[in-house]
């Protein structure tokens, strides 16, 4: 089995160098580089990970806690997370807290017992456990999709990334008006999640925006669930003078919404039109096809990587929130005839 020594000696290089260009720990030439690059290569070397780690204190690993890991949104974020970390040589380490607080800090606590790097969290509706946990053991950490407000976490810094929330939905509401629309019903997220209070904010926006009235009886929450929504759609429809168009906050509510509407026997869009938040792969194979914001999911998992190890090569960083673009997919559940992209 080929040893860092085999390879220095293969590149004609020291033993020192042969670490820094594995460790990225000092610029090496370019030269040099691709000389250690392509002895490792042709050597077949495996570098022992376990060592390295107890010479410089990191394991290369990342955790990354996110609820309801079967929902597309989720698993897209997956997928950008990995690739984001395996393209920097990063494992990963993944753990569903279940949107429960308690689990929440116990799967965290579980990632940073394995020696993780840093952590990447979609924190829960009450995640002050959690933030004193990181804060207490000093973790580097980004939050995505869910903001936490930073009052709630005095004198820890932290990274947050997610989707523009906000005007995406008042798009949706204002789109539903110019329809004709007049009576349009929110089915909202879990209470006491940034997303939730943001995307209500958009449909406020939305209706004051078209000259509408807020009426709180159409705006329900479906707990960011499949089961919540349907329920919460449900009580929309049997209101004296039921909604004509509908909001649905999160993919999974959009199918909970549509058994609703299915068991009522009423059609999309000719009884209700409808437009949800979250676009998914199968999205316009419903008939008719799912007007919808899609997320840049993908992106916000490789930006929580960047942001991460940008935090681990400068602990002493200001924090930052970046907040990514969603766009508006034009289809036909609102009743209109399909149009492209951002239309």
């Amino acid at each position: 089995m080929a040893t860092m020594v085999d390879v220095a000696r293969s590149a004609g290089v020291s033993v020192a160098t042969v670490s820094h260009v594995l460790n990225n720990t000092r610029t090496v030439r370019p030269t040099t580089r691709q000389a250690v690059l392509d002895a490792i290569d042709e050597l077949g070397y495996t570098p022992n990970s376990l060592a390295r780690s107890l010479v410089t204190a990191r394991t290369r690993s990342i955790g990354l806690a996110v609820s309801a890991i079967s929902n597309p949104y989720f698993t897209e974020i997956l997928q950008g997370v990995e690739a984001g970390a395996l393209e920097q040589g990063y494992s990963l380490l993944i753990a569903d807290p279940h949107d429960d607080p308690e689990h929440e800090r116990k799967v965290v606590q579980l990632l940073h017992e394995r020696r993780v790097d840093g952590m990447i969290v979609a924190p829960s509706v009450h995640p002050g456990e959690l933030i004193r946990y990181l804060g207490r053991h000093d973790v580097p950490t980004v939050f995505l999709d869910r903001l936490v407000d930073e009052s709630a976490a005095p004198g820890f810094t932290f990274d947050q990334v997610c989707a523009e929330n906000t005007e995406p939905v008042r798009h949706l509401v204002t789109h539903l008006a110019e329809l004709g629309h007049k009576r349009i019903g929110l089915v909202g997220g879990l209470p006491g999640l940034s997303t939730t209070s943001e995307r209500i904010s958009g449909y406020r926006h939305g209706l004051a925006y078209a000259g509408l009235p807020f009426d709180e009886r159409l705006v329900v929450s479906g707990s960011s669930e499949a089961e919540g929504a349907e329920r919460a759609t449900g009580d929309l429809l049997s209101l004296p003078v039921p909604p004509t168009a509908l909001v649905t906050a999160n993919n999974a509510m959009t199918i909970g919404a549509l058994r609703a509407l299915r068991e009522r026997g009423l059609s999309v869009p000719d009884d209700v039109a409808l437009c949800c938040f979250d676009d998914f792969s199968w999205a316009d194979l419903f008939s008719p096809r799912l007007t919808a914001v899609s997320q840049p999911s993908k992106e916000i998992g490789g930006q929580a990587v960047r942001l991460l190890l940008e935090r681990l090569a400068s602990p002493g960083r200001p924090a930052r929130t970046l907040r990514l673009p969603s766009a508006f997919v034009h289809r036909t559940s609102c009743g209109c005839p399909e149009k492209g992209p951002d239309s």
